[in-house]
């Protein structure tokens, strides 16, 4: 992300939101203008940001709790309207910050501290794949699912997200770049291990790729 606003240009015209969850530090690591949105409510904070400063580059950085958990309705609307912002989504199919809770994203099966035995969907439904949504809605303009795990993905990852910008800045619309993750802590594996039931596990349920591409 750091390196796109770099070689855009727009360092000093970048406008980044960060709510409540595990990138509620993330103001630390990219010099850029943030806000911190209450939790789930990076996209509608996002809008107004991007409505007030239309010049200014706009995203938001969130995890699968925080966009498809509490903040499903404001991603959802500002999806829908065309916002012009970009929604950067990490999704490690838990809860990372608060204690490894199941979360909208919880692969039927996998284990956390709130089902134990396995998510079950008699019990806890199904998965919910907030990018296929996205892609459905006449507003996006870019929607994509890619991964930092190898060198190559990074590059498909970045290349992604200078897309996005480029598409917000240009008018387009709204933006969704979902970013599968690992969370060795909440996943209580090693980050090898990690990234191995990633690729086994996450991506065969969340297949890496564009689902939309308005040009």
């Amino acid at each position: 992300v750091a390196e796109v606003i770099d070689e855009m240009g727009m360092e000093g015209k970048t406008i980044a939101v960060s709510p409540v969850g595990c990138s509620v530090f993330a103001y630390n690591y990219i010099d850029v203008d943030w806000i911190q949105a209450a939790h789930g409510r990076a996209c509608a904070v996002a809008t107004a940001a991007k409505r007030l400063h239309p010049d200014s580059l706009v995203f938001t950085y969130q995890g699968d709790g925080d966009m498809s958990a509490i903040g499903t309705g404001e991603t959802i609307h500002a999806a829908a309207r065309g916002e012009n912002i970009v929604a950067i989504y990490i999704n490690n199919a838990i809860y990372g910050m608060t204690g490894g809770q199941m979360a909208p994203t919880t692969l039927i099966g996998m284990k956390t501290a709130t089902c134990p035995y396995g998510r079950d969907v008699t019990i806890h439904g199904y998965p919910l794949k907030m990018t296929e949504i996205a892609a459905t809605l006449e507003g996006t303009a870019y929607v994509t699912r890619q991964a930092v795990h190898t060198v190559a993905a990074i590059r498909k990852a970045k290349k992604a997200i200078r897309k996005a910008f480029e598409n917000s800045m240009n008018g387009k619309g709204s933006n969704l770049v979902e970013i599968v993750s690992t969370c060795n802590s909440g996943w209580k594996m090693t980050p090898q291990a990690s990234n191995d039931w990633m690729v086994e596990h996450m991506f065969p349920f969340y297949p890496l790729g564009d689902l939309k591409d308005k040009e």
